[in-house]
């Protein structure tokens, strides 16, 4: 594969009970792209994940939220599962560095679940986006048009529904990250 993304770093924001597939398949087409992708987490020293019906690996820290500085990254990948975007969106310091990326027009990709931090960090407003489809009303009530897509972009957003829509949400997700900062306003 060609290096799009090469000198770029990439954040990966996780916290346990991530959907392991959707850290590992990500991870592995970002870095074959040129990216080096660092795993952030509240969590010291590993993280575990969730892997479909039963706790899945372990997986080191690479930096812990509390010293992770967006500015730092170029781009923000949000795996889903059910628990850890729930406690992100719980969790202050994560709201803060998801919305940085926001803030700065900095790209983000987000699947099954990992849009419930983009809606406590303000960033789904008036975005077209998709998601597990459990999460159309949540996504709705914040002002998203939600759709059931494999993968949409929207101005450097990038979501996807489900494992199965992986392929093509790598992607787009190496697409938009590649093409950098995006003007929101």
């Amino acid at each position: 594969m060609a290096q799009k993304l090469a000198g770029k770093k990439i954040a990966i924001l996780v916290e346990k009970g991530f959907e392991q597939v959707e850290l590992e398949k990500p991870r592995t087409a970002l870095e074959e792209a040129g990216a080096e992708t660092h795993l952030i987490s509240p969590q010291a020293g590993t993280v575990k994940a969730w892997d479909m019906t039963d706790w899945g690996k372990e997986f080191p820290v690479d930096k812990e939220l509390k010293a992770a500085v967006a500015s730092d990254y170029d781009a923000l990948l949000l795996p889903g599962g059910v628990m850890n975007p729930d406690y992100l969106r719980a969790n202050a310091q994560a709201v803060a560095f998801v919305r940085a990326f926001q803030d700065t027009g900095k790209p983000i990709a987000a699947i099954c679940h990992g849009p419930w931090t983009l809606i406590e960090a303000q960033a789904v407003k008036g975005r077209k986006m998709t998601s597990w489809p459990s999460l159309k009303t949540d996504l709705t009530n914040a002002g998203a048009t939600w759709v059931d897509e494999e993968v949409v972009t929207d101005q450097g957003l990038v979501t996807s529904r489900k494992p199965e829509d992986i392929p093509a949400f790598n992607k787009k997700m190496i697409e938009e990250f590649a093409e950098g900062k995006h003007d929101r306003s």
